[in-house]
C-alpha cells in the first residue's frame, strides 16, 4: 500500500481529504503510482503529468524520504519505505515568482 499526499487543489479536484492509499501492482515506480492514482481518481488525469507524453508538469514536484525525486525517470523504483507505506510520497505544487 503506497501512501500519497496531494496538494490541496488536487485533493479538492479528486474530492479527497488527507492522504490517499493506493495498491500498486508490480514495481513501485513514480509511473506506476501515478497510473494507480489516475485510475482511482480520473479527475486527476492530465493534472500531474501530461496526458499524452506522461511527462511531469513543470510546477509539480515529487518528494520522498526528504529527497526531491522530481527528475528521476518515471520507471525508477521508489524507495522501499515508500513502497511499503512507511513513508509517504509527497506531490507538491511548486511556486515561482519574481
Amino acid at each position: 500500500m503506497v501512501r500519497v499526499i496531494l496538494p490541496q487543489h488536487l485533493r479538492t479536484l479528486a474530492r479527497v481529504e488527507g492522504e490517499v492509499s493506493l495498491d500498486v501492482v508490480g514495481s513501485v515506480t513514480q509511473g506506476a503510482v501515478l497510473d494507480a492514482l489516475e485510475a482511482r481518481y480520473p479527475a486527476l488525469r492530465g493534472t500531474i503529468r501530461d496526458h499524452t507524453t506522461k511527462r511531469r508538469r513543470p510546477f509539480i514536484r515529487f518528494f520522498a524520504c526528504e529527497e526531491d525525486l522530481s527528475h528521476e525517470p518515471a520507471d525508477a523504483v521508489l524507495p522501499e519505505v515508500v513502497a511499503t507505506g512507511e513513508e509517504v510520497l509527497l506531490i507538491v505544487g511548486a511556486m515561482a515568482g519574481g
